[in-house]
């Protein structure tokens, strides 16, 4: 579990490590058991006042991939120096306008048991096409429940987190 403080050293040390031309806006952090998530939030493009929807589409879409293929080298050194430092991999991600890419990512794998009335409700969104396998599936339905839930979901994450700064500062520690 990642404490508040965790979280705040990995934040800081970001903050403080990435080029501030990159920081339009605070750099956002995501830790999980595996990846840290660097959020960066870049400057909208210039566009005309009658642009279409697919034309603002395409156009953050490019200012991103520029970032991306621009930055490529520094960023590869800061995941390397922050993956040896905090023994998670490092992802980004930004932002421009209402567009977010995430250019790297984890995907990792989860072992359960399903008994069949689970296995069915995967079995249904395979043979209707929503997804093409059980695993597939199953992450659909974890996005759908992290989609409706976020609200309780955040709360349930904000308890676990002061139960772990409690557990970090008893005896033990």
């Amino acid at each position: 579990m990642i404490t508040d403080s965790n979280l705040e050293q990995v934040r800081g040390w970001f903050t403080g490590r990435v080029p501030q031309e990159w920081q339009h806006e605070p750099v956002g952090v995501v830790v999980d058991r595996e990846e840290i998530v660097v959020g960066l939030t870049l400057p909208d493009v210039d566009l005309p006042e009658d642009a279409s929807p697919a034309e603002s589409g395409s156009a953050r879409a490019g200012r991103a991939r520029a970032f991306r293929e621009d930055t490529r080298e520094r960023r590869m050194s800061i995941a390397r120096e922050a993956q040896h430092r905090f023994d998670r991999t490092v992802s980004w991600q930004v932002t421009v306008g209402d567009r977010t890419e995430l250019f790297t990512h984890v995907s990792a794998p989860v072992m359960t048991r399903l008994r069949q009335p689970q296995r069915r409700v995967l079995d249904t969104l395979v043979d209707a096409g929503v997804a093409r396998s059980r695993s597939e599936a199953l992450g659909w339905c974890v996005r759908l429940v992290g989609q409706h839930e976020d609200d309780w979901l955040a709360e349930l994450r904000e308890a676990m987190r002061a139960v772990a700064d409690v557990r970090a500062k008893g005896p033990a520690a």
